[in-house]
């Protein structure tokens, strides 16, 4: 018997009222098509067989859910179906709310509202957003009176907030601001670079964790041995066979580290790691503890992302029997697989072309659910035999690089390899 749906995310609408920098809606020119439209209500109401078994309903996908008239609405039909424990909402970019959208969402049933905030810093926020921070405390008012004046104490305000290498050291900042607007919880995501110029800017390292451990042991012990690994490809590409002995003792060094990474089955891409600011990242922990004591001391939750890939991978979106659903109605099997788009991870450009495993203009819901080749993708996903691309020195190669993906190295023919969701690095509403 196939599992129950119980997450859904539903894109109310692909139009947006900003033009965000780092939106992948602003890089068209580099093979991004987002096809612009809001939800129909009769598609909506094709959603309403499995209300009643959901842990979350957002109402979110690339666009602005404030500029479809029907999302109140849309509200009030799944709270009404949807148990009381599950949290039903979405996420905005704030720039929105009046007093009447803002006590008709809340009274309709949303108990779960999050506003993007990547800057307290006026000057930072409009660069990025193009927008006016003083609009965000506005919003964050307009909603905490319409709670208050509702008698919804239960309502879960929040923020969310993309790193960069321009913003990470300002989070304190950021939960600070947000714990004054009375927030209820604090989701911090790592970035999806849409455009090659901002690729440099992630705050985050694409090594995995085990590889970044084994480097690191090794460097301790070139260290103590003092060897200046720093040299290590100067000293590998020398073909001269009077190789001197400090780069001889530097290559077998760097031969043990290899052996003993490939011991455990673990890539390690050196040229990468030979690039690692441990300075950097160091100053990074120093941020997220101080945020967490912050949060901690005034009751917010919060959701730190990784600085690197974990090993052990998990995607929530499947495991927690998720679908992503467009705004015209097209059924997609997660977040990474919705629209077509390239990305930069790493420096290395991925293509992702959308899959679609339905349409509710044709098909019911749940016989899309329940269809062979759904099935076949969540049993695939589950498995998590996929390789590491971004530990492999060929990163990224034609098997996963192409938009008309067919299999990886591994022969897996899901598109889940480069994806890094399921890594820790990025995280999703609910």
């Amino acid at each position: 018997m196939c599992k129950e749906i119980k997450r859904l995310v539903v894109e109310t609408t692909s139009l947006c009222n900003l033009q965000c920098k780092r939106c992948l809606k602003q890089n068209p020119t580099g093979g991004c098509f987002v096809p612009e439209g809001t939800l129909k209500k009769e598609i909506f109401l094709k959603l309403e067989p499995v209300f009643g078994n959901l842990d979350s309903l957002v109402l979110n996908g690339i666009g602005e859910p404030l500029l479809n008239p029907y999302l109140a609405e849309f509200i009030g039909i799944a709270a009404k179906k949807m148990p009381n424990s599950a949290q039903l909402g979405f996420q905005t970019n704030g720039t929105l709310f009046d007093e009447r959208n803002s006590q008709e969402i809340l009274e309709a049933g949303a108990n779960t509202v999050c506003i993007s905030v990547d800057s307290v810093r006026s000057k930072g926020y409009d660069e990025a957003r193009g927008a006016n921070l003083a609009l965000l405390q506005k919003s964050f008012s307009l909603l905490n009176t319409a709670r208050a004046n509702l008698g919804l104490d239960d309502v879960r305000l929040g923020v969310e907030t993309v790193l960069t290498k321009n913003n990470v050291m300002e989070l304190p900042d950021i939960a600070s601001w947000a714990i004054d607007n009375g927030v209820s919880f604090i989701l911090v995501s790592q970035l999806m670079p849409y455009q090659k110029e901002n690729a440099a800017d992630v705050a985050y390292d694409t090594n995995t964790q085990s590889a970044i451990a084994i480097y690191k042991k090794w460097m301790e012990i070139a260290k103590n041995q003092n060897i200046d690994f720093s040299r290590y490809y100067a000293a590998f590409m020398k073909f001269d066979v009077r190789i001197n002995k400090n780069d001889a003792r530097l290559l077998e060094l760097a031969n043990k580290m290899i052996a003993d990474a490939d011991k455990q089955g673990i890539y390690l891409h050196l040229e990468n790691l030979l690039k690692r600011d441990e300075a950097f990242f160091a100053r990074i922990e120093d941020v997220f503890a101080q945020t967490a004591d912050l949060c901690k001391k005034n009751g917010v939750l919060l959701d730190l992302p990784e600085t690197a890939p974990r090993n052990e991978r998990r995607c929530e979106f499947v495991e927690d029997n998720s679908l992503f659903i467009s705004f015209d109605g097209s059924v997609h099997p997660c977040y990474f697989l919705w629209h077509r788009f390239n990305c930069y991870i790493g420096a290395v450009e991925k293509r992702v072309s959308p899959w679609v495993l339905g349409s509710l203009e044709e098909n019911e819901l749940l016989e899309i659910w329940n269809s062979p080749d759904y099935k076949k993708f969540r049993d695939s996903v589950l498995q998590y035999d996929f390789p590491f691309c971004f530990d492999c020195s060929f990163a990224l190669c034609d098997y996963v690089y192409v938009d008309d993906f067919k299999e990886d190295c591994y022969l897996v023919d899901v598109p889940c390899a480069a994806c890094l969701w399921c890594t820790g690095l990025f995280k999703c509403l609910f």
